[in-house]
């Protein structure tokens, strides 16, 4: 008996690896302008926003942060870190693998990466998911294609 295939979804605003390839290099052919790299709004909301999006609470992702790296990190820390007003509170970039896996988001590390002109590239796993799903659009084309051809066999006979 065969094994029936997983069906993989892919997140539509999640580029392709070859999809972000393309986009650096168009990114670099650019000249950066004045204060192009003041990235702070967008990596405040980048982490706000892994939060929002995480099964976990605040706390929770503080307390697991802690763990990770050794250090204590509260839930009112990551506040300051994520408010617009607390220009002087900046998220300390050593603690963002910890944070990334806490939250379960890369979201804010593919940012930074975006931001100095590289990419995050997915683990071994979501790259196998992104094989398999190019794979699941190839065999639909295939159907869709063999429909096509016998509707137009049938034309071509003069039956419709």
């Amino acid at each position: 008996m065969a094994k029936g295939r997983k069906r993989i979804d892919r997140d539509p605003a999640q580029l392709s690896l070859f999809e972000a390839v393309i986009e650096a290099i168009e990114r670099d052919q650019v000249a950066p302008l004045t204060g192009a790299f003041n990235i702070d709004h967008q990596f405040r909301s980048a982490i706000s926003e892994a939060l929002k999006k995480s099964p976990k609470s605040r706390y929770h992702v503080a307390a697991e942060m802690s763990e990770l790296v050794g250090v204590d990190i509260t839930k009112t820390m990551l506040d300051s870190w994520t408010a617009e007003r607390k220009e002087g509170h900046r998220f300390p970039a050593i603690f963002l693998p910890a944070f990334c896996k806490a939250a379960g988001s890369t979201e804010p590390l593919k940012l930074l990466a975006k931001s100095a002109g590289s990419f995050v590239l997915p683990g071994p796993e979501a790259l196998r998911s992104e094989i398999n799903r190019i794979e699941e659009e190839i065999e639909n084309l295939k159907k869709e294609r063999s429909k096509r051809r016998a509707f137009l066999g049938e034309m071509e006979k003069g039956r419709l």
